[in-house]
């Protein structure tokens, strides 16, 4: 296992080659309209310029128009992760990357505004970002080759991994009081969690559904357990 930095560029070239070609447009929305685009955000800082090591002088002189909240605009990128680290939240999220699938960059991005602490990516190391609108380079992210490699990590870290799955047999998500230190674990959209990864959990847990389709798209149902962990463990 690796983990990378928070901003995810040593994962992969080729990964992050995917990332960049999607330009700006994924960093401030993911519009292709470069007018919508300078409608995120904000323009150059008017000077003279505060004298703060937390601010970035390039974003100063031509704005800040990336994918951050308000309270980070001007920021340097290392900064805004180190105050991200002060307070980010018990649980980790680790998705299986077996088919590339789109829906990955979809849970990073989750993953970042629910502030978890890293995210392990099981599997093939490169993964779709384009999802995650560039938010990887806030969040730490974790490669692991496999379950088995996961499983021995969770474990020296007294980590439960709790599975996210419709599977006969789970128990419903609205029920449990999820641990405030754990592993959400999800796999990728059709086939679902692995053999292995449901071997490997302490808990496989579903979400409930009431209509006609067998499921709901994986990047939602971590977007749920994601908010259920925080509707019971976070200071709101």
């Amino acid at each position: 296992m690796e983990r990378d930095g928070a901003s995810g560029s040593t994962d992969d070239v080729a990964s992050l080659a995917d990332a960049e070609a999607s330009g700006v447009a994924d960093d401030v929305a993911g519009s292709a309209d470069a007018d919508r685009r300078d409608a995120v955000g904000v323009g150059p800082y008017p000077e003279p310029w505060p004298d703060d090591p937390l601010l970035d002088p390039e974003l100063l002189a031509a704005g800040d128009r990336r994918n951050v909240s308000d309270e980070y605009r001007y920021w340097r990128l290392e900064a805004i992760v180190a105050d991200l680290d002060t307070r980010r939240h018990d649980f980790h999220v680790g998705i299986e990357n077996w088919a590339h699938d789109l829906n990955i960059g979809n849970v990073v991005r989750t993953a970042n505004a629910f502030l978890a602490q890293e995210v392990h990516i099981v599997g093939r190391r490169r993964w779709n970002r384009r999802g995650a609108m560039v938010t990887d380079r806030y969040q730490h992210i974790r490669h692991h080759a496999d379950i088995a490699d996961l499983a021995e990590w969770a474990a020296a870290e007294n980590l439960p991994i709790i599975a996210i799955d419709n599977f006969p047999g789970a128990v419903p998500l609205e029920t449990v009081v999820l641990p405030r230190r754990c592993v959400l674990l999800f796999g990728q959209e059709g086939p679902g969690l692995s053999d292995a990864a449901c071997a490997a959990a302490t808990m496989v847990c579903s979400i409930a559904q009431f209509g006609s389709t067998r499921s709901i798209n994986a990047a939602v149902a971590a977007g749920v357990a994601m908010h259920t962990w925080i509707r019971q463990h976070a200071a709101l």
